[in-house]
């Protein structure tokens, strides 16, 4: 079966994501544009989402209608949904933002739970938020769930950064570059962090083994909600 280009993302395409039926691609660009790809090559929507860069993009679930999630450079959050309006082309509707403080918003993702839904931010701070909507036909409705220090953040020199987890009394210091990914379930917040040419230290009451990493290693984190 021969290969079909389903979109063509310009020079200054930053991230990228999928709908959850995999026939619609999101990419938000280091000029704060987000692009919205169909069927065709060329985008069906682009609009301004933000004024420095798009570095994550994270589609809510189908069952809310076609919404996006932009992260942006600055560590904003902002939540778009699609608008269709009789015999006019749909637009994209800016629905909240959330600001980071004095800490940036790293990532985003979003999970059902007991029929309703949940949003579960990331802070450069080791800040884990998690959010619940309050109204599914408003997306600018949510409550704050909860709110721990599961990752804290101690600076180094050079360009990576130490966390420190904190999981049954049992603590694992590793050099890891970011944050890259959340996942929801049922009753358990997944974080996936990403180790990058460092090393791996379990820390319990009889002493420390280290472990060697090498080039990269991906390390998940079991939290219960």
């Amino acid at each position: 079966m021969a290969d079909r280009q389903v979109a063509q993302l310009g020079p200054g395409a930053a991230c990228c994501g999928w709908n959850h039926c995999g026939r619609r691609l999101a990419a938000g660009a280091v000029d704060g544009s987000v692009s919205v790809y169909d069927s065709q090559p060329s985008p069906s929507s682009k609009w301004q989402a933000h004024e420095c860069a798009i570095v994550n993009v994270v589609w809510l679930p189908p069952e809310y209608g076609d919404a996006i999630a932009c992260v942006c450079a600055d560590g904003t959050l902002s939540l778009w949904e699609e608008v269709a309006e009789d015999d006019q082309l749909p637009t994209w509707r800016k629905c909240k933002v959330f600001e980071g403080g004095n800490s940036h918003i790293l990532n985003v993702q979003f999970g059902l739970l007991l029929s309703s839904l949940k949003m579960v931010t990331a802070y450069s701070d080791g800040q884990v938020k998690v959010y619940e909507l309050l109204d599914s036909l408003e997306l600018d409705k949510w409550q704050l769930q909860s709110s721990r220090t599961l990752l804290i953040l101690f600076p180094e020199m050079g360009s990576q950064n130490v966390f420190l987890h904190q999981l049954r009394g049992v603590q694992e210091e590793a050099k890891a570059s970011r944050l890259v990914l959340l996942l929801v379930s049922i009753q358990t917040l997944h974080i996936l962090t990403l180790a990058r040419f460092g090393s791996l230290r379990k820390l319990t009451s009889a002493g420390f083994r280290l472990l060697s990493l090498v080039h990269r290693r991906i390390r998940e984190i079991e939290y219960m909600l």
